[in-house]
């Protein structure tokens, strides 16, 4: 079980990292804070002008950076499980300005869950030598990041080739 929830799981700071409670779910807390940013995202951020998608996030990142600093400092957990608003911002970066397009959203869903699993270079890098709200919030930013990269070019490219 995670320390934030038996610790202080009415918290609102608490609430906030750990996506409105997604990251208490027993098991892979990480997939569900990112189901629920899949689902924020579809339903508000994905309608928005990308440039307006990307205000969002940018704010929710260093929002985010803030609060996770704060709570891992008051209860000394670095980077505990139910701490899933890095997982959140990540979705958002990985989905960026692909439209309200399900396949892409899928896509975009599976690979990001993968390289936040796996932490290839340099996820892998941030992760062990970024201290931390930043270290915690930043291995994400960069897995959002190589994704949306992947899915743009796969559109582009396929988008030539039809």
């Amino acid at each position: 079980m995670s320390a934030l929830v038996w610790r202080d799981g009415k918290n609102p700071e608490v609430l906030l990292v750990c996506g409105l409670g997604s990251g208490f779910l027993p098991k892979a807390p990480g997939t569900w804070g990112s189901v629920l940013g899949l689902a924020v995202w579809w339903w508000l951020l994905a309608p928005l002008p990308w440039l307006l998608q990307l205000a969002v996030a940018a704010a929710t990142f260093a929002v985010g950076w803030w609060l996770v600093q704060r709570v891992t400092r008051r209860y000394e957990c670095h980077d505990d499980p139910a701490i899933v608003i890095d997982e959140i911002v990540g979705i958002w970066i990985a989905l960026l300005g692909i439209g309200e397009s399900w396949m892409l959203a899928g896509l975009g869903f599976v690979l990001f869950r993968f390289l936040d699993i796996v932490k290839p270079w340099p996820i892998g890098v941030a992760d062990r030598n970024v201290p931390g709200g930043l270290g915690v919030m930043l291995d994400d930013l960069i897995a959002g990041v190589l994704v949306a990269i992947v899915l743009h070019v796969s559109v582009f490219v396929f988008a030539q080739v039809f």
